[in-house]
């Protein structure tokens, strides 16, 4: 049976404001959660971006609730070696119940330590080759890798869970895709598309989860919550690779003034009907997802959760 979590946003809110997100979610009856892992905001009017790494070790003590990133990209900012101590205490920290979920990234986060920004096909072998870096480590015997991306010298994690970290993939086009369905243990997507997740299943993915993230506008004024979307999440209306490409928040403010505020409407459940949020997420159900985790865009999210639990989960179960 599908399950439905709560998605916190790092590029929105603070440290201390996911945690209070994450013990309501689970306080209204949400199964698990998804927490960002950003270096920058995709813009300014977002104007958040902590630590995941510190924000899940809070979690860990804050709820009881699984964790999965989405994604977190462990090739360019952030060493495998390092992001695999990272996962290994995360899921030691919430006794299991963690899932490392990986991609290959944005300019956005990764450009930051003046790193070549590589085409995909590249971009997708360094993702490979780090899960490979991270899995040896995760095995807790001492490792010595020289691949063609990374170097490992006498490395070995001591603190390890009980389990190895299950690790999913993120995909928006058939190669990644067909790459999560091959190595992943899960795949990773926003977008309700049957054919990708048919190309992940049957890239080797048949019977691996798939989750999904989303996000609603709640609040009581319908017309307020579109234009807190569209100021705060315009950039999600981007076509192409823009979203991979552009380097900077202020880059992303300029390219979504050209998306209309009628695509955010289409896009994005605004408002307090509780058909219209519902209709969002059963779109991702229909399309084959097993885990979908919205996340609130607006400022009311005392309402959100009141909403949520009264009336939209209980009728999407």
């Amino acid at each position: 049976m599908a399950s439905i979590g709560y998605f916190l946003s790092c590029e929105q809110f603070g440290p201390k404001e996911l945690i209070d997100q994450a013990k309501r979610a689970e306080a209204a009856g949400f199964e698990k959660l998804w927490i960002s892992d950003h270096f920058h905001p995709w813009n300014d009017e977002q104007g958040q971006s902590p630590f995941v790494w510190g924000v899940i070790g809070a979690l860990s003590e804050a709820t009881s609730l699984p964790v999965t990133t989405a994604v977190t990209c462990p090739t360019f900012r952030i060493h495998p070696a390092i992001t695999a101590q990272a996962a290994a205490t995360a899921a030691c920290q919430l006794d299991g119940r963690f899932v490392l979920g990986v991609g290959s990234g944005e300019a956005l986060n990764e450009h930051v330590l003046a790193d070549p920004w590589p085409s995909v096909g590249v971009r997708l072998e360094m993702l490979e080759e780090a899960i490979d870096v991270i899995r040896l480590l995760h095995r807790g015997e001492e490792v010595s890798h020289h691949g063609t991306y990374y170097e490992v010298q006498d490395a070995r994690i001591y603190t390890l869970p009980a389990e190895p970290v299950p690790i999913y993939v993120s995909g928006f086009g058939p190669q990644a895709t067909r790459l999560a369905g091959r190595i992943g243990d899960g795949y990773v997507t926003t977008i309700p598309d049957a054919d990708l997740i048919g190309v992940f299943k049957e890239s080797g993915g048949a019977d691996k989860p798939v989750q999904a993230g989303t996000k609603v506008c709640w609040d009581r004024d319908a017309e307020r919550a579109l234009d807190i979307a569209h100021r705060t999440w315009g950039n999600q209306g981007l076509p192409g690779q823009l979203a991979q490409t552009l380097p900077r928040p202020r880059d992303f403010m300029d390219a979504q003034a050209l998306v209309p505020r009628e695509s955010t409407a289409r896009a994005v459940a605004c408002g307090d009907d509780v058909d219209a949020q519902v209709a969002q997420v059963r779109a991702y159900l229909d399309a084959g997802v097993d885990e979908v985790y919205v996340s609130q865009m607006g400022d009311d999210v005392e309402g959100f959760f009141a909403a949520w639990d009264e009336d939209v989960l209980p009728a999407l179960r």
